[in-house]
């Protein structure tokens, strides 16, 4: 079993945004969830438009490069709709949660429990699903490993083949009520993969590899990059100040992740739907013990630490 520290400042921590205030971040917003869905689907289309293009010359590897970018930064849009924060009208939550969740090859129905759990227990070693189907790289073999992102697509072909036949895998950190809606959720998505095989064949086209499993596979490496430095080197407690990061980053960062860069103030407040994190963070920066300004600061850091 792992250590795990209990400070019981968590509900202190959380009273930090006056009540007044609170009450205004909580407010979802459909016209917001709408503009930033358009928007990156915008960015989908010209990235598919520019590697169409390119097909045949060199351009193609930085086009399939960018638009796997675009896809893999689908993560934001997912993660959002699971908390029901990128739509106030929940159905175009769960719509964007499912389409978003497919592009990633992630059965968004199983990671809504997956990450309620990662957010009830974060860094405790021995009930965090983050940590145990992950947990910290202390080696370069490890570091390298992770990134490689085989542990991912060998955990999404259980997803994928196992979940929607009723099949658990060693499975054991989400509630037994879950896994209907991980089942009915799992056999959409075989269904969507399925038809999308079966259409590209009937059709005798190639497009759907090249604007977006290529393009996937390819960017997978950069959303392992991001995702390992959210908790990474922060301390196994329930100290919601110390036990997340947030990173600061750029703008264009902040956007395609739906400001989830933002990630101790969203895991100390996760009902504040993303286009009111920055706001957010005016309240709790003075709080946060780890913000860092960019990823490759934090990357330093884990890389240092490696013994």
């Amino acid at each position: 079993m792992g250590t795990y520290t209990i400070t019981g400042q968590r509900a202190r921590q959380m009273r930090v945004v006056p009540a007044d205030v609170l009450k205004r971040l909580y407010a979802r917003d459909d016209t917001k969830g709408l503009v930033q869905t358009g928007a990156h689907l915008a960015l989908l289309i010209l990235g598919g438009w520019l590697v169409l293009e390119t097909r045949g010359t060199w351009w193609v590897l930085p086009a399939l490069l960018l638009q796997g970018v675009f896809i893999n930064s689908l993560f934001g849009a997912m993660h959002e709709s699971v908390h029901y924060g990128s739509f106030k009208t929940r159905w175009m939550a769960d719509l964007l949660a499912f389409f978003s969740g497919a592009a990633i090859l992630n059965n968004a129905g199983f990671y809504r429990h997956y990450h309620l759990a990662h957010h009830r227990y974060t860094q405790d070693p021995d009930r965090d699903p983050e940590l145990i189907t992950s947990g910290t790289p202390r080696t370069w073999r490890n570091y390298l490993f992770r990134i490689s992102s085989i542990p991912f697509l060998m955990i999404r072909v259980r997803d994928i083949f196992l979940f929607p036949f009723g099949f658990r895998g060693d499975v054991t950190y989400i509630h037994e009520s879950a896994w209907p809606e991980v089942r009915r959720w799992g056999r959409w998505l075989l269904a969507l993969y399925t038809a999308l095989i079966v259409g590209s064949i009937l059709l005798k086209t190639d497009v759907v590899l090249w604007v977006w499993f290529i393009p996937l596979l390819m960017g997978l490496p950069l959303l392992r990059l991001y995702l390992l430095t959210e908790h990474t080197l922060c301390p196994n407690s329930d100290d919601g100040f110390a036990n997340t990061r947030t990173t600061i980053s750029n703008p264009v960062v902040r956007f395609l992740m739906w400001n989830l860069p933002y990630h101790a103030e969203h895991h100390l407040l996760p009902n504040i739907p993303f286009h009111h994190l920055p706001e957010a963070h005016k309240y709790l920066r003075p709080h946060l013990k780890y913000v860092a300004k960019s990823y490759t600061q934090t990357h330093g850091e884990i890389i240092r630490s490696f013994g």
